[in-house]
């Protein structure tokens, strides 16, 4: 496999503030990438950093073998790098399908458009129903689903997922990490941020801790998720991270 996205000693500083210290990535094509952390360790800045949402002081990032440190976010999306933000960010004020098609905006080929959101409907029938309802209804699950189904609209080759999880119930936290490996199975490279230790360590293959905007950790999943002195010293070593009744990933696909 070749890495699809590296990211080579990435720094980023909000005016004295060094959020990101040299920090590498890489991604390889078909494998799911976790990005894990507490709270303000720079995962989020890593993400938009990526996007080109927010400048880098140094380093270089390449995606599918280019330079695209210099491209602008909308250049990045047209290429095929994704993200779907913390907190879905759905426009509440718009429909489930006025949502949807705004993933779709930089395409010209409306009937594979249609086919890909009756895709979606068949995939989310609650979705289907609510089509031409306001997003504000939705439940944070059912956001999530449009979030995640307006990204797919916008054809990625890399999705980066940034706290997908968050505050939603444990059904739809099933739904979603279920649907993270359903896109992987059809070859969709995934960075996931995310703060469920135990289900991010489940589904991927490989996983970088960040402490304070540094690497602390990077390697295999399987062998971070076993580690129990890793997951104590930089993940807090909850009972969910240490759950051994959690499925384990296969390292190889």
């Amino acid at each position: 496999m070749t890495a699809i996205l590296s990211v080579s000693e990435l720094t980023v500083a909000y005016g004295r503030v060094t959020a990101l210290h040299g920090v590498s990535l890489s991604a390889e094509e078909g494998e799911i990438v976790t990005v894990l952390g507490a709270n303000g360790a720079g995962k989020t800045t890593l993400l938009l950093a990526i996007m080109g949402a927010i400048s880098a002081a140094r380093g270089a990032i390449s995606f599918r073998g280019a330079d695209i440190s210099g491209s602008r976010t909308h250049q990045r999306v047209a290429q095929g790098l994704v993200l779907v933000p913390e907190g879905r960010q759905v426009l509440v004020s718009l429909t489930v399908e006025e949502n949807l098609l705004l993933g779709a905006h930089l395409r010209r080929d409306r009937q594979a458009v249609s086919d890909e959101i009756a895709a979606i409907y068949e995939r989310f029938p609650n979705l289907a129903q609510r089509r031409h309802t306001a997003a504000a209804s939705l439940s944070g699950g059912e956001q999530q689903m449009v979030a995640i189904g307006r990204a797919m609209l916008a054809r990625p080759r890399v999705l980066m997922l940034d706290e997908p999880s968050l505050g939603l119930s444990p059904l739809f936290v099933s739904k979603v990490f279920d649907l993270i490996e359903e896109m992987n199975r059809r070859g969709l490279t995934i960075v996931l941020v995310e703060q469920n230790t135990g289900k991010a360590l489940s589904v991927a293959h490989s996983a970088t801790v960040l402490e304070l905007g540094k690497v602390a950790v990077s390697g295999n999943s399987e062998a971070l998720r076993n580690d129990r002195r890793l997951l104590e010293a930089y993940l807090g070593g909850t009972a969910e991270t240490s759950d051994e009744h959690l499925p384990m990933r296969a390292s190889s696909q």
